[in-house]
């Protein structure tokens, strides 16, 4: 007779790291991020989330980073960078 195995695709929960992130109260002079994937399209809806944010929410300014290549990781620095300066880093996928 023979054996059937089934297997959990689930991945196992890790611990966090670090305290949750507080939501912000306001966007009222904040400086906020967008990681751009490079996929085509997410820097229109960018550019209109951008305008929006600061028109409509006062946010302070928006800084952009596009990734070379949706299939590989932002670099590092450009994540430090982005810790450093934003108050809200927004990440984003097009098509």
């Amino acid at each position: 007779m023979s054996k059937t195995i089934i297997l959990d695709p689930a991945a196992a929960i890790g611990t966090a790291t670090h305290a949750p992130w507080r939501a912000l109260d306001s966007l009222q002079g904040k400086i906020v991020g967008f990681i751009d994937n490079s996929k085509p399209n997410f820097n229109h809806l960018a550019d209109d989330l951008a305008q929006l944010l600061v028109a409509r929410y006062g946010a302070a300014s928006v800084i952009r980073h596009r990734k070379r290549s949706a299939s590989i990781p932002v670099a590092e620095s450009a994540l430090d960078e982005m810790a450093r300066k934003c108050d809200l880093v927004i990440t984003g996928s097009g098509d």
